[in-house]
Parts: C-alpha cells; sequence; structure tokens
C-alpha cells in the first residue's frame, strides 16, 4: 500500500530523484524521462476521459489508467540482480493481451480506412490523438532506454506502450462514430 503523508521532501532540491528500489538519478536521467512521459500519457488519458463519460471506451481508459501506474513501477523499480524486500511490479502479458483483444473488438466495428486519419472529429477523438502522441513518445524513451547495455527494461512495457498507441489510434476512430467522423488527409490538398 503507498501512503503519501508528506507531498514535498525536499530531497529532489538538487536535481535528482529517487528510484523505487533505491538509488538516486538525475531528474533528467533516460530512465526518469521514460517514466516521466509514461505519466504524461496517463495525464493526457484523464483528459481523454472528460470526454468519454457514460461511454464503453472509458471504462477501457480507467484501466489503462492503472495500468500505467503499473508501468510507471516498473521502470521506476530497477532490477539490480538484488533480492528486494518486495515482489516488485512489472507489466505482465496478459494486460498486452487484454490491450489486443479491446483493439480488435474496436476495429472490428470501424469503416475500412482509406487515408490516414488527422487528430479531429470529436473533442474526445483529438484528446486521443494527443494521447497516442505522447504514448509513442513514451515508447521511443523506453525503446532507448531499453538498447542501453547498462539498463534492464521489461521486454512487456515495450509491448505494452506499443500496443497502448495502437490502442489510442483505434479508440479515436470508435468514439469518432465508428470512423464516420473521421478527418481525413488528403494528400497535397493546400498545394
Amino acid at each position: 500500500m503507498v501512503v503519501l503523508n508528506r507531498i514535498y521532501t525536499r530531497t529532489g532540491d538538487t536535481g535528482t530523484t529517487a528510484l523505487a528500489a533505491g538509488g538516486r538519478r538525475p531528474k533528467y536521467d533516460l530512465r526518469i524521462e521514460a517514466y516521466g512521459t509514461v505519466d504524461e500519457t496517463n495525464a493526457c488519458i484523464g483528459l481523454v476521459r472528460l470526454h468519454t463519460a457514460g461511454h464503453e471506451i472509458d471504462a477501457m481508459l480507467g484501466r489503462i489508467q492503472n495500468d500505467l501506474f503499473d508501468l510507471g513501477a516498473d521502470l521506476a523499480t530497477v532490477e539490480t540482480g538484488k533480492p528486494l524486500p518486495y515482489e516488485p511490479l512489472r507489466i505482465t502479458q496478459g494486460q498486452v493481451d487484454r490491450l489486443e483483444q479491446e483493439i480488435d473488438r474496436l476495429n472490428g466495428e470501424l469503416t475500412v480506412l482509406r487515408s490516414f486519419v488527422l487528430p479531429g472529429g470529436t473533442p474526445a477523438a483529438a484528446a486521443l490523438h494527443l494521447a497516442r502522441t505522447v504514448c509513442r513518445r513514451a515508447e521511443r524513451l523506453v525503446v532507448a532506454l531499453m538498447e542501453k547495455p547498462e539498463e534492464k527494461v521489461s521486454p512487456e512495457a515495450v509491448k505494452y506502450l506499443n500496443r497502448l498507441s495502437d490502442f489510442l489510434f483505434v479508440a479515436s476512430r470508435y468514439v469518432n462514430d465508428k470512423g464516420a467522423l473521421d478527418v481525413l488527409w488528403v494528400p497535397g490538398q493546400n498545394r
């Protein structure tokens, strides 16, 4: 259980932040950037949910927000090979599988896509596109972290972010009246 009695600790006043399993890193460290951008994705989804109350997508987004906290914990708990006094929280293949199932279900009801989609249509769709682009940035940072030999990142964390950006795209079309309100890119339209 998490208990937050004090909001400020002053320990970050020197430009570092603590990792979940101990140790400190500069606030600009790639790992901190990665899970900070996961948190930013979560905040974007919170804004999306202002437009999805009562919609079936809202419950899915609520689960995803919880998963993103799991993902942040996963990334903040560096694998050192040393035993921890607790079981570290990691993203699981089951969480990835659930996203895939939701993508397939929603996508099965969409109109056929014959062009790239511009962010827009309904407010919910536009907000989902914003969340998708922030999610893609988080994915790029996590992949860059994974490429560093001294850093360990679970493969499920990368898979989850990749599927999540796909889910957010499909969900944006779904809330756009299942694609009927999509704003399509017209190549060279303004030449």
